[in-house]
């Protein structure tokens, strides 16, 4: 039919005709839809049609547990709340109290904290049922990253944190993504770490989130795959890896004919991790880093992206790297677009 494949992402494939460009993501049997001309999308429906047995929906409101909501101002909401609100029952935590946010602020647990849980399949099928959350709920990505870390040694204490995500989600049972339609086309992130987090390996934090224009559309918490040695050096890291999301995110737009005029910005709070960016003179200092430094620093010199200093209070990637306060907490939700439109 004259669709090509993403080299990026395999369930995306695109169509150009003349001026026009037909977008199509399919997973399994579940097919999105979409491009310039309603006319040539429709065009394609009725092709496709002919060749497989296929029911057209109309304008998407559900998509794999992803609910879609259109404001009047063109602006898309789009939230989980059935897939929350059946993971809370199938939890049997239907009558929870909510929390105010989904881990307490700055603390750790041990992997041998608390007494063994009998049957940890329970644990293991809510954590992973959490992990599919963070789609659209990055205010959990940390609290759930933190609970995946204990899926070998379960206790009665790691099963309280994962509780209170639950209860947090209790509380935030209609929250999601506004996405707006009048945002410009540029590429912003923000990268972060919280060094030696972890208490049982004393590896890091990686957080970042990723803008088009005002809109979140990629971010990740992670636990850092070896110990850093300096603090200076687990943000040089989280740099790395927000840097390669960013060409990601940058060849799918290629891919989707959208233009980006100005280099990406990294906004990092951290004044060493941006001086070894830009200057080769302490390049002597940090030669175990040798993959992560050239990797960031030859974007920089080529003008690809540009890291520049932001203030740590100001710093939205911090949701993705510790438990915070309920002031920072919901100040980086806001930052997020994260809400509910129904109480606007």
């Amino acid at each position: 039919m004259g669709f090509t494949a993403s080299v990026s992402d395999t369930s995306l494939f695109m169509k150009t005709d003349f001026a026009d460009i037909i977008i199509l993501l399919l997973y399994v049997d579940d097919i999105i839809l979409t491009g310039s001309s309603s006319v040539k999308v429709q065009n394609v429906v009725q092709e496709l049609s002919t060749v497989f047995d296929l029911k057209d929906l109309g304008r998407l409101t559900y998509f794999l547990g992803l609910q879609i909501q259109y404001k009047s101002n063109g602006d898309i909401f789009v939230h989980q709340a059935k897939y929350i609100k059946d993971l809370i029952h199938k939890s049997g935590m239907d009558s929870c109290k909510p929390a105010a946010t989904p881990c307490k602020p700055h603390s750790q647990l041990l992997c041998s904290e608390g007494s063994l849980l009998a049957d940890p399949s329970t644990y293991r099928s809510v954590v992973g049922s959490l992990q599919y959350l963070t789609f659209t709920r990055p205010d959990i990505a940390f609290a759930v990253n933190t609970v995946c870390q204990y899926m070998n040694s379960l206790t009665e204490i790691h099963f309280g944190d994962v509780k209170r995500i639950l209860r947090y989600l209790q509380g935030t049972l209609h929250t999601g993504i506004v996405y707006s339609a009048a945002s410009h086309p540029t590429l912003t992130a923000f990268s972060d770490s919280d060094w030696a987090a972890y208490l049982n390996t004393r590896r890091s934090v990686t957080g970042y989130v990723v803008y088009l224009g005002e809109n979140p559309i990629s971010w990740q918490s992670k636990k850092q795959t070896s110990v850093s040695r300096s603090s200076t050096e687990a943000e040089y890291k989280a740099l790395a890896h927000t840097a390669a999301d960013i060409a990601w995110v940058r060849q799918i737009l290629r891919d989707l004919k959208c233009s980006v005029p100005q280099p990406p910005i990294i906004h990092c709070d951290n004044m060493s991790a941006i001086a070894l960016s830009s200057n080769p003179v302490f390049h002597s200092r940090i030669k175990h880093l040798d993959t992560d430094y050239h990797f960031v620093r030859e974007r920089v010199q080529r003008r690809d992206l540009e890291v520049l200093y932001i203030p740590t209070e100001e710093q939205t990637a911090d949701i993705l790297t510790k438990g915070l306060h309920s002031l920072s907490f919901l100040k980086h939700c806001y930052n997020l677009k994260l809400g509910n439109p129904s109480l606007d």
